[in-house]
């Protein structure tokens, strides 16, 4: 006998997508990923195509594949999706040691994050196109 299925973690509008061990602090990446939070999907590619920070081209490409996922794993318009939530969680942390002066050493500490979009589609007003 097999296992029940779990059930599914979103709602039937939500589609996410995940981008593990993202080699940046996740202060950092917090920052850009609240840039995007409760814009629509156009408006939030475009705020990442032009950011000049370093994280903003690896949220974009967390945020197209959460698109392309509402678009072929579950139905979605693509032209009533809504970042609904993006977040950036703590994850590993690598931890190294810098030479110094009389033999001693300095601890370097190099974080790691994971980056987490979630997209809802929203419908569209009556009253509206």
């Amino acid at each position: 006998m097999s296992k029940q299925k779990q059930p599914r973690r979103l709602a039937e509008n939500e589609a996410q997508a995940v981008l593990r061990t993202v080699r940046t602090s996740p202060q950092k990446a917090g920052l850009v990923l609240d840039m995007i939070k409760g814009k629509k999907v156009e408006d939030a590619l475009a705020a990442l195509t032009f950011s000049p920070k370093k994280t903003a081209k690896l949220a974009k490409g967390v945020l197209e594949s959460a698109i392309a996922n509402a678009e072929n794993n579950h139905n979605l318009n693509i032209d009533n999706l809504v970042v609904s939530r993006a977040f950036a969680d703590k994850s590993i942390v690598m931890k190294r040691w810098h030479a110094r002066g009389r033999g001693r050493g300095a601890r370097i500490l190099k974080p790691t994050c994971h980056m987490t979009i979630v997209v809802a589609e929203k419908q569209a007003k009556e009253g509206q196109k």
